[in-house]
Protein backbone atom coordinates (compact mmCIF):
# COMPACT_ATOMS: atom_id res chain seq x y z
CA UNK A 1 0.00 0.00 0.00
CA UNK A 2 1.33 3.44 -0.92
CA UNK A 3 2.66 5.74 1.80
CA UNK A 4 0.23 8.55 0.98
CA UNK A 5 -2.75 6.19 1.21
CA UNK A 6 -1.64 4.81 4.58
CA UNK A 7 -1.11 8.34 5.88
CA UNK A 8 -4.55 9.30 4.59
CA UNK A 9 -6.11 6.28 6.30
CA UNK A 10 -4.42 7.01 9.62
CA UNK A 11 -5.30 10.68 9.57
CA UNK A 12 -8.96 9.97 8.93
CA UNK A 13 -9.22 7.08 11.39
CA UNK A 14 -6.75 8.55 13.87
CA UNK A 15 -4.39 11.49 14.22
CA UNK A 16 -1.47 10.69 11.96
CA UNK A 17 1.17 7.98 11.74
CA UNK A 18 4.85 7.83 12.70
CA UNK A 19 7.63 6.87 10.23
CA UNK A 20 8.42 3.42 11.67
CA UNK A 21 4.80 2.25 11.58
CA UNK A 22 4.38 3.75 8.12
CA UNK A 23 7.33 1.78 6.79
CA UNK A 24 6.08 -1.44 8.41
CA UNK A 25 2.55 -1.08 7.05
CA UNK A 26 3.73 -0.17 3.55
CA UNK A 27 4.71 -3.81 3.12
CA UNK A 28 1.14 -4.92 3.78
CA UNK A 29 -2.01 -4.86 1.66
CA UNK A 30 -4.95 -2.52 2.18
CA UNK A 31 -7.06 -5.43 3.43
CA UNK A 32 -4.44 -6.38 6.03
CA UNK A 33 -4.00 -2.82 7.28
CA UNK A 34 -7.73 -2.16 7.62
CA UNK A 35 -8.21 -5.52 9.32
CA UNK A 36 -5.52 -4.56 11.85
CA UNK A 37 -7.37 -1.31 12.66
CA UNK A 38 -10.57 -3.20 13.45
CA UNK A 39 -8.83 -5.96 15.37
CA UNK A 40 -7.06 -3.41 17.59
CA UNK A 41 -10.40 -1.72 18.28
CA UNK A 42 -12.32 -4.87 19.21
CA UNK A 43 -11.77 -4.25 22.90
CA UNK A 44 -13.35 -1.36 24.80
CA UNK A 45 -11.31 0.41 27.47
CA UNK A 46 -13.54 2.77 29.49
CA UNK A 47 -12.21 6.25 30.18
CA UNK A 48 -12.45 7.01 33.88
CA UNK A 49 -11.26 9.56 36.40
CA UNK A 50 -11.13 8.95 40.13
CA UNK A 51 -14.55 9.72 41.66
CA UNK A 52 -13.91 8.19 45.10
CA UNK A 53 -14.40 11.64 46.70
CA UNK A 54 -18.01 11.56 45.53
CA UNK A 55 -18.53 7.99 46.73
CA UNK A 56 -17.33 9.06 50.18
CA UNK A 57 -19.80 11.98 50.26
CA UNK A 58 -22.92 9.87 49.80
CA UNK A 59 -22.99 6.61 51.74
CA UNK A 60 -26.66 6.82 52.82
CA UNK A 61 -29.82 8.83 52.11
CA UNK A 62 -29.11 11.07 55.08
CA UNK A 63 -25.96 12.32 53.31
CA UNK A 64 -27.95 14.20 50.67
CA UNK A 65 -27.62 17.51 52.48
CA UNK A 66 -27.35 20.97 50.95
CA UNK A 67 -23.71 21.16 52.02
CA UNK A 68 -22.83 17.80 50.46
CA UNK A 69 -24.59 18.69 47.23
CA UNK A 70 -22.52 21.87 47.04
CA UNK A 71 -19.34 19.84 47.61
CA UNK A 72 -20.48 17.44 44.89
CA UNK A 73 -20.81 20.31 42.40
CA UNK A 74 -17.32 21.55 43.26
CA UNK A 75 -15.84 18.08 42.84
CA UNK A 76 -17.70 17.61 39.56
CA UNK A 77 -16.26 20.82 38.11
CA UNK A 78 -12.75 19.71 38.98
CA UNK A 79 -13.30 16.18 37.67
CA UNK A 80 -14.82 17.39 34.39
CA UNK A 81 -11.53 19.18 33.71
CA UNK A 82 -9.66 15.96 34.56
CA UNK A 83 -11.91 14.00 32.20
CA UNK A 84 -11.29 16.50 29.41
CA UNK A 85 -7.51 16.16 29.85
CA UNK A 86 -7.80 12.37 30.16
CA UNK A 87 -9.78 12.21 26.91
CA UNK A 88 -7.15 14.23 25.06
CA UNK A 89 -4.52 11.89 26.51
CA UNK A 90 -6.49 8.84 25.39
CA UNK A 91 -6.79 10.16 21.84
CA UNK A 92 -3.05 10.77 21.75
CA UNK A 93 -2.11 7.37 23.20
CA UNK A 94 -4.33 4.43 22.40
CA UNK A 95 -4.17 1.06 20.70
CA UNK A 96 -7.94 1.23 20.05
CA UNK A 97 -7.40 4.00 17.49
CA UNK A 98 -10.47 3.55 15.29
CA UNK A 99 -12.80 3.11 18.28
CA UNK A 100 -11.50 6.33 19.81
CA UNK A 101 -11.86 8.28 16.55
CA UNK A 102 -15.40 6.92 16.20
CA UNK A 103 -16.12 7.94 19.80
CA UNK A 104 -15.05 11.47 18.93
CA UNK A 105 -17.31 11.38 15.88
CA UNK A 106 -20.35 10.13 17.80
CA UNK A 107 -19.79 12.74 20.52
CA UNK A 108 -20.65 15.35 17.88
CA UNK A 109 -23.64 13.35 16.67
CA UNK A 110 -25.32 12.36 19.94
CA UNK A 111 -24.48 15.75 21.39
CA UNK A 112 -24.84 16.01 25.15
CA UNK A 113 -23.48 18.11 28.02
CA UNK A 114 -23.79 17.76 31.78
CA UNK A 115 -22.11 19.13 34.90
CA UNK A 116 -22.43 15.84 36.79
CA UNK A 117 -19.12 14.00 36.37
CA UNK A 118 -20.73 10.61 37.02
CA UNK A 119 -23.31 11.10 34.28
CA UNK A 120 -21.07 12.64 31.62
CA UNK A 121 -18.33 10.06 32.18
CA UNK A 122 -20.89 7.28 31.84
CA UNK A 123 -22.27 8.90 28.68
CA UNK A 124 -18.78 9.18 27.20
CA UNK A 125 -18.17 5.49 27.79
CA UNK A 126 -21.54 4.57 26.27
CA UNK A 127 -20.37 6.33 23.10
CA UNK A 128 -17.15 4.34 23.29
CA UNK A 129 -18.91 1.01 23.90
CA UNK A 130 -21.32 1.33 20.94
CA UNK A 131 -18.99 3.25 18.58
CA UNK A 132 -18.54 0.26 16.25
CA UNK A 133 -21.61 -1.73 17.24
CA UNK A 134 -25.25 -1.81 16.15
CA UNK A 135 -26.78 1.61 15.56
CA UNK A 136 -30.25 0.57 16.77
CA UNK A 137 -28.83 -0.62 20.09
CA UNK A 138 -26.79 2.58 20.20
CA UNK A 139 -29.81 4.88 19.86
CA UNK A 140 -31.75 2.96 22.49
CA UNK A 141 -28.83 3.14 24.92
CA UNK A 142 -28.45 6.89 24.33
CA UNK A 143 -32.16 7.48 24.97
CA UNK A 144 -31.76 6.00 28.46
CA UNK A 145 -28.56 7.80 29.44
CA UNK A 146 -28.89 9.99 32.53
CA UNK A 147 -26.96 12.86 30.93
CA UNK A 148 -29.24 12.80 27.87
CA UNK A 149 -32.48 12.61 29.86
CA UNK A 150 -31.32 15.76 31.65
CA UNK A 151 -29.90 17.56 28.61
CA UNK A 152 -33.00 17.14 26.44
CA UNK A 153 -35.52 17.31 29.27
CA UNK A 154 -36.83 13.75 29.12
CA UNK A 155 -36.95 13.88 32.93
CA UNK A 156 -39.67 16.51 32.58
CA UNK A 157 -41.60 14.38 30.07
CA UNK A 158 -44.70 13.17 31.95
CA UNK A 159 -47.99 11.57 30.95
CA UNK A 160 -50.14 14.62 31.65
CA UNK A 161 -47.56 17.12 30.41
CA UNK A 162 -45.37 15.73 27.59
CA UNK A 163 -42.02 17.42 26.86
CA UNK A 164 -41.21 17.14 23.16
CA UNK A 165 -37.55 18.16 23.26
CA UNK A 166 -35.93 14.71 23.07
CA UNK A 167 -38.53 13.38 20.62
CA UNK A 168 -37.79 16.27 18.25
CA UNK A 169 -33.99 15.99 18.41
CA UNK A 170 -34.16 12.20 18.15
CA UNK A 171 -35.53 12.58 14.63
CA UNK A 172 -34.07 15.92 13.57
CA UNK A 173 -30.47 15.38 14.71
CA UNK A 174 -29.95 11.75 15.70
CA UNK A 175 -31.75 9.64 13.08
CA UNK A 176 -33.64 11.22 10.16
CA UNK A 177 -32.70 14.84 9.57
CA UNK A 178 -34.90 17.90 9.10
CA UNK A 179 -38.12 17.52 7.12
CA UNK A 180 -38.56 13.75 7.42
CA UNK A 181 -41.29 13.75 10.08
CA UNK A 182 -44.33 15.79 11.10
CA UNK A 183 -45.15 17.79 14.21
CA UNK A 184 -47.75 15.14 15.02
CA UNK A 185 -45.03 12.46 14.86
CA UNK A 186 -43.08 14.47 17.45
CA UNK A 187 -46.10 14.73 19.76
CA UNK A 188 -46.87 11.01 19.57
CA UNK A 189 -43.22 10.06 19.97
CA UNK A 190 -42.90 12.26 23.06
CA UNK A 191 -45.76 10.35 24.69
CA UNK A 192 -43.82 7.10 24.20
CA UNK A 193 -40.81 8.49 26.10
CA UNK A 194 -42.80 9.70 29.11
CA UNK A 195 -41.50 8.42 32.43
CA UNK A 196 -37.86 8.11 31.32
CA UNK A 197 -35.67 8.95 34.31
CA UNK A 198 -32.60 7.83 36.30
CA UNK A 199 -31.39 7.35 39.84
CA UNK A 200 -28.48 9.09 41.59
CA UNK A 201 -25.94 6.66 40.09
CA UNK A 202 -27.15 7.39 36.58
CA UNK A 203 -28.95 4.07 36.10
CA UNK A 204 -32.07 4.17 33.91
CA UNK A 205 -35.42 4.14 35.68
CA UNK A 206 -38.87 4.10 34.06
CA UNK A 207 -41.29 5.99 36.31
CA UNK A 208 -44.39 3.94 35.48
CA UNK A 209 -46.96 6.37 36.99
CA UNK A 210 -45.57 9.05 34.64
CA UNK A 211 -45.57 6.82 31.53
CA UNK A 212 -48.35 7.14 28.97
CA UNK A 213 -49.68 3.63 28.26
CA UNK A 214 -52.27 4.74 25.72
CA UNK A 215 -52.12 4.04 22.00
CA UNK A 216 -49.94 6.31 19.86
CA UNK A 217 -50.08 6.75 16.09
CA UNK A 218 -46.56 7.22 14.77
CA UNK A 219 -45.50 7.17 11.10
CA UNK A 220 -48.84 5.59 10.21
CA UNK A 221 -48.62 2.81 12.81
CA UNK A 222 -50.83 2.62 15.90
CA UNK A 223 -50.04 0.82 19.13
CA UNK A 224 -49.08 1.12 22.78
CA UNK A 225 -45.56 2.14 21.81
CA UNK A 226 -42.79 2.80 24.30
CA UNK A 227 -39.52 4.57 23.51
CA UNK A 228 -37.78 1.49 22.14
CA UNK A 229 -40.69 0.74 19.80
CA UNK A 230 -40.53 4.30 18.48
CA UNK A 231 -36.81 3.86 17.71
CA UNK A 232 -37.56 0.56 15.94
CA UNK A 233 -40.13 2.28 13.72
CA UNK A 234 -37.79 5.18 12.92
CA UNK A 235 -35.00 2.83 11.85
CA UNK A 236 -37.34 0.99 9.49
CA UNK A 237 -37.00 4.05 7.28
CA UNK A 238 -34.09 3.92 4.83
CA UNK A 239 -33.79 7.68 5.29
CA UNK A 240 -32.21 6.99 8.69
CA UNK A 241 -29.42 4.93 7.10
CA UNK A 242 -28.92 7.61 4.44
CA UNK A 243 -28.72 10.37 7.05
CA UNK A 244 -26.11 8.52 9.12
CA UNK A 245 -24.08 7.51 6.06
CA UNK A 246 -23.94 11.12 4.88
CA UNK A 247 -22.65 12.30 8.27
CA UNK A 248 -20.01 9.56 8.35
CA UNK A 249 -19.00 10.36 4.77
CA UNK A 250 -18.58 14.08 5.54
CA UNK A 251 -16.50 13.30 8.62
CA UNK A 252 -14.24 10.56 7.25
CA UNK A 253 -14.17 11.16 3.49
CA UNK A 254 -15.12 14.60 2.19
CA UNK A 255 -17.26 17.65 2.93
CA UNK A 256 -18.62 17.25 -0.61
CA UNK A 257 -21.09 14.37 -0.69
CA UNK A 258 -20.91 11.93 -3.63
CA UNK A 259 -24.40 10.46 -4.16
CA UNK A 260 -23.19 7.20 -5.70
CA UNK A 261 -20.90 6.60 -2.72
CA UNK A 262 -23.72 7.33 -0.27
CA UNK A 263 -26.05 4.92 -2.09
CA UNK A 264 -23.35 2.29 -1.88
CA UNK A 265 -22.90 2.86 1.84
CA UNK A 266 -26.65 2.73 2.49
CA UNK A 267 -26.89 -0.65 0.75
CA UNK A 268 -24.32 -1.96 3.26
CA UNK A 269 -25.78 -0.25 6.33
CA UNK A 270 -29.51 -0.80 5.83
CA UNK A 271 -31.49 -2.51 7.34
CA UNK A 272 -29.16 -4.15 9.90
CA UNK A 273 -27.31 -0.96 10.93
CA UNK A 274 -23.96 -2.62 11.61
CA UNK A 275 -21.54 0.27 12.12
CA UNK A 276 -18.40 -1.87 11.90
CA UNK A 277 -19.54 -3.40 8.61
CA UNK A 278 -20.23 0.07 7.21
CA UNK A 279 -16.85 1.45 8.28
CA UNK A 280 -14.99 -1.59 6.99
CA UNK A 281 -16.65 -1.13 3.59
CA UNK A 282 -15.81 2.59 3.56
CA UNK A 283 -12.14 2.09 4.44
CA UNK A 284 -11.70 -0.68 1.88
CA UNK A 285 -13.38 1.20 -0.97
CA UNK A 286 -11.17 2.55 -3.74
CA UNK A 287 -12.88 5.96 -3.72
CA UNK A 288 -11.87 6.59 -0.11
CA UNK A 289 -8.26 6.87 -1.36
CA UNK A 290 -9.01 9.08 -4.39
CA UNK A 291 -6.64 12.04 -4.70
CA UNK A 292 -9.61 14.40 -4.45
CA UNK A 293 -10.18 13.16 -0.89
CA UNK A 294 -6.58 13.32 0.38
CA UNK A 295 -5.52 16.38 2.35
CA UNK A 296 -8.80 18.18 1.63
CA UNK A 297 -10.38 18.34 5.09
CA UNK A 298 -9.62 21.02 7.67
CA UNK A 299 -8.44 19.43 10.90
CA UNK A 300 -10.78 19.94 13.80
CA UNK A 301 -9.13 21.70 16.77
CA UNK A 302 -8.87 18.36 18.58
CA UNK A 303 -7.33 16.66 15.53
CA UNK A 304 -4.91 19.57 15.26
CA UNK A 305 -3.92 19.43 18.95
CA UNK A 306 -3.63 15.66 19.16
CA UNK A 307 -1.73 15.55 15.86
CA UNK A 308 0.91 17.96 17.18
CA UNK A 309 1.19 15.87 20.34
CA UNK A 310 1.72 12.76 18.23
CA UNK A 311 4.77 14.32 16.59
CA UNK A 312 6.18 16.03 19.69
CA UNK A 313 4.51 14.96 22.96
CA UNK A 314 3.64 17.97 25.10
CA UNK A 315 3.01 17.90 28.84
CA UNK A 316 0.94 20.78 30.26
CA UNK A 317 1.98 21.84 33.77
CA UNK A 318 -1.35 23.65 34.12
CA UNK A 319 -4.21 21.65 32.63
CA UNK A 320 -6.43 24.73 32.46
CA UNK A 321 -4.17 26.05 29.71
CA UNK A 322 -5.07 23.00 27.62
CA UNK A 323 -8.72 23.88 28.19
CA UNK A 324 -8.00 27.48 27.20
CA UNK A 325 -6.42 26.39 23.91
CA UNK A 326 -9.47 24.28 23.06
CA UNK A 327 -11.73 27.24 23.80
CA UNK A 328 -9.74 29.64 21.61
CA UNK A 329 -9.59 27.12 18.77
CA UNK A 330 -13.35 26.59 19.00
CA UNK A 331 -13.78 23.02 20.24
CA UNK A 332 -13.80 22.17 23.93
CA UNK A 333 -14.40 18.50 24.66
CA UNK A 334 -17.42 17.86 26.92
CA UNK A 335 -18.70 21.38 26.22
CA UNK A 336 -20.54 21.47 22.87
CA UNK A 337 -21.96 24.82 21.66
CA UNK A 338 -25.53 23.48 21.39
CA UNK A 339 -27.48 20.29 20.69
CA UNK A 340 -26.49 20.45 16.99
CA UNK A 341 -22.81 20.30 17.96
CA UNK A 342 -19.91 21.78 16.03
CA UNK A 343 -20.55 22.47 12.35
CA UNK A 344 -17.03 21.41 11.31
CA UNK A 345 -15.54 21.97 7.85
CA UNK A 346 -14.82 25.59 6.99
CA UNK A 347 -16.39 26.77 10.25
CA UNK A 348 -13.25 25.64 12.07
CA UNK A 349 -11.34 28.52 10.49
CA UNK A 350 -11.89 32.24 10.83
CA UNK A 351 -9.56 35.25 11.04
CA UNK A 352 -8.92 34.66 14.74
CA UNK A 353 -8.59 30.89 14.87
CA UNK A 354 -6.27 30.69 11.85
CA UNK A 355 -3.85 33.15 13.46
CA UNK A 356 -3.84 31.17 16.68
CA UNK A 357 -3.46 27.86 14.82
CA UNK A 358 -0.43 29.15 12.92
CA UNK A 359 1.18 30.41 16.13
CA UNK A 360 0.38 27.42 18.31
CA UNK A 361 3.26 25.11 17.26
CA UNK A 362 5.77 27.84 18.23
CA UNK A 363 3.87 28.54 21.44
CA UNK A 364 3.91 24.89 22.49
CA UNK A 365 7.22 23.72 21.07
CA UNK A 366 9.48 26.76 20.96
CA UNK A 367 8.63 28.67 24.12
CA UNK A 368 7.01 31.43 22.11
CA UNK A 369 4.48 33.82 23.60
CA UNK A 370 0.84 34.79 23.18
CA UNK A 371 0.31 38.27 21.86
CA UNK A 372 -3.02 40.07 21.57
CA UNK A 373 -1.60 42.14 18.73
CA UNK A 374 -2.38 40.85 15.25
CA UNK A 375 0.71 39.85 13.26
CA UNK A 376 0.18 40.86 9.64
CA UNK A 377 3.44 39.71 8.15
CA UNK A 378 3.24 35.97 7.58
CA UNK A 379 6.99 35.46 7.49
CA UNK A 380 7.34 37.19 10.87
CA UNK A 381 4.59 34.99 12.22
CA UNK A 382 6.35 31.87 11.00
CA UNK A 383 9.58 32.86 12.74
CA UNK A 384 8.39 34.19 16.10
CA UNK A 385 11.07 35.15 18.57
CA UNK A 386 10.76 34.00 22.16
CA UNK A 387 13.29 36.44 23.60
CA UNK A 388 12.49 39.18 26.10
CA UNK A 389 8.81 38.33 26.40
CA UNK A 390 6.71 38.55 29.55
CA UNK A 391 6.50 35.26 31.42
CA UNK A 392 2.80 35.82 32.10
CA UNK A 393 2.07 35.24 28.40
CA UNK A 394 3.82 31.87 28.25
CA UNK A 395 2.29 28.44 28.31
CA UNK A 396 3.78 26.19 30.94
CA UNK A 397 4.54 23.14 28.83
CA UNK A 398 7.27 20.56 28.43
CA UNK A 399 7.72 19.35 24.84
CA UNK A 400 9.45 15.99 24.63
CA UNK A 401 11.88 16.45 21.75
CA UNK A 402 13.66 13.21 22.66
CA UNK A 403 10.61 11.28 21.45
CA UNK A 404 10.58 13.28 18.22
CA UNK A 405 14.33 12.67 17.68
CA UNK A 406 13.87 8.94 18.20
CA UNK A 407 10.80 8.61 15.95
CA UNK A 408 12.23 10.77 13.16
CA UNK A 409 15.87 9.70 13.43
CA UNK A 410 15.86 8.00 10.02
CA UNK A 411 13.86 10.76 8.33
CA UNK A 412 16.00 13.29 6.48
CA UNK A 413 15.47 17.03 6.75
CA UNK A 414 14.48 17.12 3.08
CA UNK A 415 11.74 14.49 3.44
CA UNK A 416 10.29 15.65 6.76
CA UNK A 417 7.50 17.53 5.02
CA UNK A 418 6.31 14.27 3.45
CA UNK A 419 5.52 12.99 6.95
CA UNK A 420 3.97 16.17 8.34
CA UNK A 421 1.95 17.57 5.42
CA UNK A 422 -0.94 15.75 3.76
CA UNK A 423 -2.22 18.24 1.22
CA UNK A 424 -0.75 19.62 -1.98
CA UNK A 425 1.67 22.48 -1.30
CA UNK A 426 0.91 25.61 -3.33
CA UNK A 427 3.63 27.48 -5.20
CA UNK A 428 3.93 30.33 -2.68
CA UNK A 429 4.40 27.91 0.20
CA UNK A 430 6.92 25.97 -1.87
CA UNK A 431 8.89 29.16 -2.49
CA UNK A 432 8.71 30.00 1.20
CA UNK A 433 10.03 26.56 2.18
CA UNK A 434 12.86 26.89 -0.27
CA UNK A 435 13.81 30.27 1.21
CA UNK A 436 14.02 28.93 4.75
CA UNK A 437 17.31 28.27 6.40
CA UNK A 438 16.86 24.64 7.34
CA UNK A 439 18.99 24.64 10.46
CA UNK A 440 17.82 21.65 12.50
CA UNK A 441 15.14 19.03 12.07
CA UNK A 442 13.50 20.40 15.18
CA UNK A 443 13.26 23.95 13.82
CA UNK A 444 12.02 22.72 10.46
CA UNK A 445 9.35 20.64 12.20
CA UNK A 446 7.96 23.77 13.90
CA UNK A 447 8.13 25.72 10.63
CA UNK A 448 6.18 23.02 8.79
CA UNK A 449 3.56 22.85 11.54
CA UNK A 450 3.14 26.63 11.25
CA UNK A 451 2.09 26.43 7.60
CA UNK A 452 -1.53 26.75 6.41
CA UNK A 453 -1.06 23.35 4.72
CA UNK A 454 -0.57 21.71 8.11
CA UNK A 455 -4.18 22.61 8.93
CA UNK A 456 -5.35 20.06 6.37
CA UNK A 457 -5.61 16.28 6.52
Amino acid sequence: MEHKHIQHLYWRTGFGILPAQLNTLSKKSKTEIVAHLFKASKSVTPLKVDTSEIDALFTSKSDFTKENRKKFQEISRKKRLELNVAWIGRLANTDELLREKMTLFWANHFVCEDNNILFIQQFNNTLRKHALGNFKDFVKAISKEAAMTKYLNTKQNRKLKPNENFARELMELFTLGVGNYTEQDIKESARAFTGYNHNFKGEFVLRKPQHDTGNKTFFGKTGNFDGEAIIDIILEKEQCAKYICEKIYKYFVSDVVHKAHIDEMVSVFYPNYNIEKLMRHLLLSDWFYDDENIGTKIKSPIEFLVGINGIVPVQFKNSRQLLYIQKVLGQTLLNPPNVAGWKGGRSWIDSNTIMFRLKLPSILLNNAYISKIEVDDSDSMMDMSSKNRSKKNRFKVEPNWDVFNTNFKKVSLETLENHLLQCHINSKTEDYLQSLKKGTKRDYCIQLMSLPEYQMC
